[in-house]
């Protein structure tokens, strides 16, 4: 395949720190490449110097082999809280619609309207200033897909999106026939979408074809080949070295180009390759925990008038591993926030063990004062030195770090308290995959108990063994098992109630059983105290003859309202219909999603 984009001689410095020196590399068309690099070694440069958002310092050439759309997706989207989702794209987007005939302008807004609807923003006409950041950031996609651009650059497309719009994501990139660069920290959907791996690696540029775990292995041989290499160069030195030494008679007839290549060696030599990387020795473990963690009852909050927990009783146990999933918005930071006492609930109870030491990562970030430094936050400089923050690094102002630099020197003060109990909120965001990996072999050791809201599959599965799965509405559903089982049960329960192959009680023991707003076993329901005993009780109920036909009749309207509602996006994307329909069947198509949700939550229910 031709080449698509050529890049050559491109430098980039910040002071005295070197980002990386004369690289150049090509892209092909069709490439679909994940950029992979510590923290702070200058992905985010890169990517908008090829953006045409930065220059090189060493001048260079950017060539691109024939005239493209290019779009880019930056990390912190501009946007103006005056306006609504539509007014927002289309003055964003101006610039790079500005050159589009009617023709073009109309597919546009009409590929923007189907992308909002896509990513359930189905309502134009709603404020910025609403939105939540992961809406944000889904109206930022939306913009830059509808443009349809030959080549996109995304930096971080997956940070503060839920996992339902990562999937969607995830599929329409798989199916674009686009160039794509992007920075992603997501495991599986960096194996899901690229076919490529770029490694920025001390200042130098590293391609893989095949995915993460191939880009693992290539890469581990390609260190080992380079210090066998450096090996050999040692026993040539060691040669060398003896003749040098020699007596000073023979010395003084020495060829001086063996000497300088004596001298040569000697900087070989010490070329061994280290790698970089966190390390969380010194952090220290948890505190000793008590027999009580945090014990729920009943507890209640609405934020605005919108419910964001309804009657949630359960009480956290020591070695508890709790992911807590759902959409944006549906309350997940407002449930920490009540756990750790940051807000009260408007009624319940919610009472905290003497011993509790919660160590609260949250998303938003640390605070710090303008002009604090490195050393300010964290006094402790071998702590740092494990944090990849060196000697030189130490009087960086924070405000000057990068955004995986500042999320890992905020992680760090939080492990450094040894708390029992570790909330984290979002803490993949920003990282990048060494430091992941190092985080998630550190928290499957953790002595304490987990609790972390996380719309990474790959961190949940790999640190958690059940589930609290927001649903909106205030209802908490808990499940038991790994993320990707709740995705196949999820899956499954689908297949079954859309008339499927599966029968509904086949789907429900295929998977590790889910409550609807009802817990399995010994977990978040109205039992909480009474053991299992009590529990196995509700579970053995019968179902009522009214409450079987209600499921009767639910499984015929799901599929009638799949139906009218694929009938809908049909025509949405047919490009043919009226300004008007258009937001009547946007519209629709919201409140038959609500609907369905609606509907296969109360199967749920009915099934267990």
């Amino acid at each position: 395949m031709p080449s698509y984009l050529q890049i050559e001689n491109i430098s980039k410095s910040y002071g005295p720190k070197v980002l990386f020196e004369h690289i150049g590399f090509n892209i092909n068309e069709g490439d679909k490449i994940a950029l992979i690099a510590p923290n702070g070694t200058g992905k985010t440069s890169l990517l908008r110097i090829l953006a045409g958002e930065d220059s090189s310092d060493s001048g260079g050439r950017i060539l691109f082999l024939r005239d493209i759309r290019i779009a880019f997706l930056e990390q912190e989207y501009d946007w103006d809280p005056a306006l609504t989702i539509e007014e927002q794209v289309l003055r964003h987007s101006a610039p790079m619609t500005s050159g589009f005939h009617e023709e073009e302008r109309r597919d546009y807004r009409q590929r923007l309207r189907e992308l909002l609807t896509s990513f359930r923003l189905p309502d134009p006409s709603k404020p910025m200033s609403s939105l939540s950041g992961g809406e944000v950031k889904r109206v930022a996609l939306s913009e830059l897909l509808a443009l349809q651009a030959d080549f996109l650059i995304l930096d971080e497309p997956t940070n503060h999106l839920d996992i339902e719009a990562i999937e969607f994501l995830e599929g329409y990139l798989k199916r674009s026939r686009c160039t794509l660069l992007m920075v992603t920290h997501d495991r599986y959907f960096l194996d899901r979408v690229c076919n490529t791996v770029m490694e920025l690696d001390h200042g130098a540029v590293y391609i893989y074809k095949g995915d993460y775990q191939n880009y693992l292995e290539k890469r581990a041989e390609r260190i080992a080949n380079y210090n066998a290499e450096t090996d050999k160069v040692r026993n040539l030195l060691r040669r060398e070295l003896e003749w040098i030494h020699a007596t000073p008679c023979a010395r003084s007839g020495k060829a001086k180009y063996r000497i300088d290549a004596f001298h040569e060696l000697s900087d070989r030599a010490a070329q061994v390759y280290r790698t970089q990387q966190v390390s969380l020795e010194g952090v220290g473990g948890a505190a000793r925990l008590g027999g009580k963690i945090i014990n729920c009852r009943d507890v209640c909050y609405d934020w605005e008038g919108i419910p964001m927990l309804r009657d949630f009783t359960y009480n956290f146990q020591r070695r508890d591993r709790i992911g807590i999933v759902g959409r944006n918005g549906v309350g997940k930071s407002t449930f920490l926030d009540l756990l750790t006492g940051a807000i009260t609930p408007d009624s319940g109870l919610i009472d905290r063990g003497e011993t509790l030491r919660i160590g609260y990562y949250r998303q938003q970030g640390m605070d710090f004062r303008p002009g604090d430094t490195v050393l300010d936050i964290v006094p402790d400089t071998r702590l740092l030195g494990h944090f990849l923050f060196p000697h030189d690094m130490l009087s960086t102002r924070v405000e000057r770090l990068s955004g995986g630099e500042k999320r890992r020197l905020y992680l760090l003060t939080i492990l450094m308290q040894e708390p029992n109990l570790l909330i984290l909120d979002e803490p993949t965001n920003d990282l990048d995959i060494v430091t992941l990996n190092i985080l998630e072999e550190y928290l499957t050791e953790f002595q304490g108990s987990l609790l972390i809201v996380s719309h990474d599959r790959h961190f949940l599965d790999r640190v958690t063994d059940h589930l609290l799965v927001f649903t909106g509405e205030g209802r908490v559903k808990d499940f038991v098992g790994k993320f990707s089982e709740y995705r196949a049960y999820v899956r499954d329960l689908e297949k079954t109630t859309h008339g499927g192959p599966s029968s509904p009680r086949g789907s429900l023991s295929a998977a590790k059983s889910a409550s609807a707003d009802r817990p399995a076993p010994g977990l978040c329901g109205s039992n909480v105290g009474k053991g299992l005993e009590a529990a196995d009780r509700t579970k053995s109920r019968k179902r009522t003859w009214k409450e079987q036909r209600e499921l009767e009749a639910i499984e015929v309207e799901l599929p009638r309202l799949e139906a009218e509602k694929a009938e809908l996006e049909a025509r949405m994307s047919s490009g043919t219909l009226p300004y008007t329909e258009l937001q009547a069947a946007s519209a629709r198509i919201q409140a038959l999603m609500e609907q369905i949700s609606q509907r296969e939550e109360r199967w749920l229910e009915l099934s267990e």
